[in-house]
């Protein structure tokens, strides 16, 4: 009998739409990109149109280190960032790489607030991106 491979199950992954999924291309963010933190979150952005590739909406990098705390912890972190970039993507340019960075006190502030708290944190460095260099630095 032929064994036929399932769908999708072999070949080549394809990234979630809307995500950075490569090293090198959180590296591009970091290295070339502009960042704006608060007590929560930094947030580093970059224009795809700079680096020649196309733009079908801003694309998130999340990092979670285990200073936020265990597995369980980081995952909901991860959960709660990427649902909050999701109700702000709308603000930014649709050629934006986008690399949101946790610091160790978001774990409280998502126990606490959840995600109107960590869409709050987001939205005020979204905010601070949107209104240009004056607010970020290199």
């Amino acid at each position: 009998m032929d064994r036929l491979p399932r769908e999708g199950g072999f070949g080549p992954r394809r990234p979630k739409r809307g995500r950075l999924s490569r090293s090198a291309e959180f590296e591009r963010v970091y290295r070339q990109g502009r960042s704006v933190g608060n007590r929560f979150l930094v947030l580093y952005s970059f224009p795809r149109s700079s680096a020649g590739e196309p733009s079908d909406g801003p694309r998130l990098g999340v990092s979670v280190s285990r200073k936020v705390g265990g597995a369980v912890d980081r995952n909901k972190v991860k959960r709660l960032l990427r649902e909050a970039f999701g109700t702000l993507a709308e603000r930014l340019p649709d050629d934006q790489d986008v690399v949101v960075v946790a610091r160790p006190e978001v774990r409280e502030l998502a126990e606490r607030d959840g995600l109107e708290g960590v869409r709050g944190a987001m939205a005020e460095l979204v905010e601070k991106t949107v209104a240009g260099p004056e607010g970020a630095h290199p």
